[in-house]
C-alpha cells in the first residue's frame, strides 16, 4: 500500500546488501542487523499512526489471513471443524470446530472470507446467513454443555444483505445470539482479525 512505500525501500536496501555480501563475501552482518532494526523501527512508526481509512486497508488486505489460517495455526492443526445449524443448512461464510491448544480444548468459531474468488464467493466474503449466526450459536451451546472456552475470529463487513436472508430471519438470528452469548456460563475471548463492521460483527 501507498503508506508501506517507506518499509518497502528499506528492505529492498536489505535485499541488495545481503546480496552483496553473499557475492563479495564480505562480512556485512553489522549493517545488516542495523538495516533491520531500522525496517522494525519504521514499520512501527509507520503502524502507530494509521489513518482511519489507512487502518480500514489494512483490515480489507486480500492477502493477509484469515479465521482458518489463524485456528490452523493456534491449534497446531488438530482442528475438527463441525457444520450446519441444524435448520437450514450449513453456511460457508461461518466456520467452527474443537480445537487444542496446549493441551485445553477450546470451541473455535469465526467468519471466513475466501482464499482466492471462488472461495470469496461460495462464502460470500464472509458475510453469514441466519443459518451461520444459528450455527455459531449450537456450537456455543455445544461449548458451553461440555464446559470449554469459545474463541471468536472476527472479520466480516457485516451480515448478508440479501433478501432471502431477511425472509429466513437475519435479525432474529443476530439479536438470538447477543441475548444468548451474554448468558454462557464459560469463557468467550473474541479476537477482530480484519473487518469488525455492523451487526454481524457483533
Amino acid at each position: 500500500m501507498d503508506f508501506e512505500k517507506p518499509i518497502q525501500d528499506l528492505e529492498e536496501e536489505l535485499l541488495k546488501l545481503k546480496d552483496v555480501a553473499a557475492k563479495s563475501k564480505v562480512d556485512l552482518n553489522d549493517k545488516i542487523k542495523e538495516l533491520e532494526g531500522h525496517i522494525q523501527d519504521k514499520t512501527k512508526e509507520i503502524y502507530s499512526n494509521l489513518t482511519a481509512w489507512q487502518r480500514v486497508q489494512v483490515s480489507r488486505h486480500p492477502e493477509r489471513p484469515y479465521t482458518l489460517a489463524y485456528i490452523d495455526y493456534i491449534t497446531n492443526k488438530t482442528f475438527m471443524e463441525l457444520h450446519g445449524d441444524r435448520t437450514v443448512g450449513d453456511d460457508k461464510a461461518m466456520v467452527g470446530g474443537w480445537g487444542e491448544i496446549d493441551g485445553q480444548t477450546v470451541m473455535c468459531i469465526g467468519q471466513q472470507k475466501g482464499i482466492n474468488t471462488k472461495m470469496r464467493q461460495i462464502r460470500r466474503f464472509g458475510m453469514a446467513n441466519p443459518e451461520g449466526y444459528r450455527k455459531a450459536l449450537r456450537l456455543m451451546k455445544m461449548a458451553e454443555k461440555f464446559n470449554k472456552p469459545i474463541i471468536t475470529f472476527i472479520d466480516t463487513p457485516g451480515a448478508y444483505p440479501g433478501l432471502e436472508a431477511e425472509e429466513r430471519g437475519q435479525g432474529e438470528a443476530i439479536a438470538r445470539n447477543l441475548l444468548e452469548m451474554a448468558q454462557l456460563k464459560v469463557p468467550v475471548i473474541c479476537i477482530i482479525i480484519g473487518e469488525g463492521a455492523s451487526g454481524g460483527a457483533l
